[in-house]
């Protein structure tokens, strides 16, 4: 019986430790030969011997297992690392057939507090490092296609996260980031359809180094008990979304975190007004929308922060 990424191959940026580990080692599980990404450098062990990069620890553990794996240093928010990284993946396994969109970084402080340096590191590497890797496959794709190449096979999967649906208010810059992911997958969804490819996002909750201090109330889990907050709760999902029986998901956002997914409905029209006559004035506007929003409950807004009281069971 054949595993369903069988045939496959792979690229997960960010993948050199906690969420995106998990997700490199359970494609790989499924079948897939993947490149792991991770902008992590080599280092030195406790006794001053080199030791490997994380990207290069984690493909050998895949290829320990009987995998295939290569490892890819560097920053994807670079736009010619991210068309070096693409080119990897071709060159190494022939094609590419799946992307997942997993690097980032925080820098959380209040809107009054943020720096512009802390605004535009996050927006770099958490947006525009989606965009560059999404806009190479997508020439990838979209140029095996055109060559009339049949049954071009293509998945993306792209991290955005509760803190933009939510409206985290420690964290304009990220909620920003991962905001404006949404909107690329959804419209990257709609223009790479008719090319046999599908986008979709996950706001996935996991206790990786990245979040240790966002998830310090959450507790740790009682010895023996399984922890609610480990990306192997995520993975799964990502295995899914990249395979073919998810060929019919596109273009849409789904919760995931301890042993439950949620799928995320589109926004939809909660009233609408029309001018009584040929263009709204102030006083008309006032008298129309002032009535409104009194009637709702106080502080409620665009932000859905009830996503973050979602749990199994």
């Amino acid at each position: 019986m054949s595993l369903p990424l069988e045939g496959l191959s792979a690229i997960v940026t960010g993948a050199g430790r906690g969420l995106g580990r998990a997700e490199a080692l359970e494609l790989a599980r499924l079948g897939a030969a993947v490149v792991v990404n991770d902008y992590g450098q080599p280092g030195r062990d406790g006794s001053g011997e080199a030791s490997a990069a994380p990207a290069e620890e984690v493909a050998a553990e895949i290829r320990a297992a009987g995998g295939r794996a290569v490892a890819h240093l560097g920053d994807v928010a670079d736009f010619e690392t991210a068309r070096g990284l693409v080119d990897l993946a071709v060159g190494e396994f022939g094609k590419l057939d799946i992307l997942v969109n997993n690097a980032g970084i925080l820098r959380d402080r209040m809107v009054f507090s943020m720096s512009e340096d802390e605004w535009d590191s996050v927006i770099r590497v958490h947006l525009k490092g989606h965009f560059n890797t999404t806009h190479f496959a997508a020439v990838h794709w979209r140029g095996r296609a055109k060559s009339g190449e049949s049954g071009v096979y293509g998945r993306i999967v792209n991290t955005s996260s509760e803190a933009f649906l939510a409206g985290s208010a420690g964290q304009p810059n990220y909620a920003a980031a991962k905001g404006g992911i949404v909107g690329l997958t959804t419209s990257t969804a709609l223009a790479l359809a008719k090319y046999g490819v599908t986008a979709n996002a996950i706001c996935p909750r996991a206790r990786t180094r990245m979040t240790e201090d966002v998830f310090a109330g959450f507790g740790e889990p009682a010895e023996g008990e399984p922890d609610a907050l480990a990306p192997e709760h995520v993975s799964p999902l990502v295995g899914y979304l990249a395979s073919p029986a998810a060929a019919a998901v596109n273009g849409q956002l789904l919760v995931v975190h301890g042993g439950m997914v949620a799928i995320v409905d589109r926004p939809k029209v909660a009233a609408k007004f029309d001018t009584a006559k040929d263009a709204f004035t102030y006083e008309e506007l006032d008298g129309l929308l002032s009535p409104h929003y009194a009637a709702r409950p106080a502080g409620e807004t665009f932000a859905a922060a009830e996503v973050l009281g979602l749990k199994r069971g």
